[in-house]
């Protein structure tokens, strides 16, 4: 499920001097319900949902030389996916291994992934918890796309993550997308019966 919000008028970081915030009637005409009253009484600052798993990284270019020179400095902010960070054990597949871990494993789980997707490293703590839980009855893997692309070929792979399943080397199901843990643990729950 995604929010969405509406625009706020923001105030820019700047080391030289503190930019006027925007006025109270100005934010409340656009949003009521994010402004509350600062401990002075004042109002003017939104609050905003708790989102986990997301922070904004904010990068400061050459802060020491701009501040001696008195050049003015932009900020510049990003999302940043804090999963990046998380340890995944899930071990690699690629073209060379494919046959004898997939092709040949009982109930096999491959995670198609890349380095560069945002969703992708939100997924993998999942997949590792999916691994740890079903220890024995399935194996987990994850297949770098961009170094294997002739199997994400073969497997008509367009949209990463794309997790797979297969049973005795025959494909049973796909889901596409960061889907909720419950949505993988049905999915494999289908197959783990059988």
């Amino acid at each position: 499920m995604a929010a969405v919000l509406e625009s706020l008028p923001a105030p820019r970081a700047s080391l030289f001097r503190r930019p006027s915030p925007p006025s109270a009637s100005a934010m409340l005409a656009v949003a009521p319900s994010l402004v509350s009253a600062s401990p002075d009484g004042r109002r003017g600052r939104a609050i905003f949902p708790e989102i986990r798993g997301l922070r904004i990284g904010v990068r400061h270019p050459r802060i020491a030389s701009a501040a001696i020179s008195r050049r003015p400095v932009t900020v510049r902010g990003r999302i940043v996916s804090e999963a990046q960070k998380t340890a995944i054990e899930v071990p690699g597949v690629t073209k060379s291994t494919w046959q004898s871990l997939v092709m040949e494993g009982d109930l096999v789980l491959v995670e198609f992934w890349a380095p560069w997707c945002g969703p992708c490293r939100i997924i993998h703590p999942t997949i590792d918890e999916l691994s740890k839980e079903y220890k024995g009855k399935l194996k987990c893997f994850k297949l770098n796309t961009d170094e294997s692309p002739d199997i994400a070929t073969q497997y008509g792979i367009r949209s990463i993550p794309t997790i797979m399943i297969f049973k005795n080397g025959e494909k049973k199901d796909a889901i596409i997308g960061a889907v909720p843990k419950t949505t993988l643990t049905a999915s494999i729950e289908k197959f783990c019966k059988r």
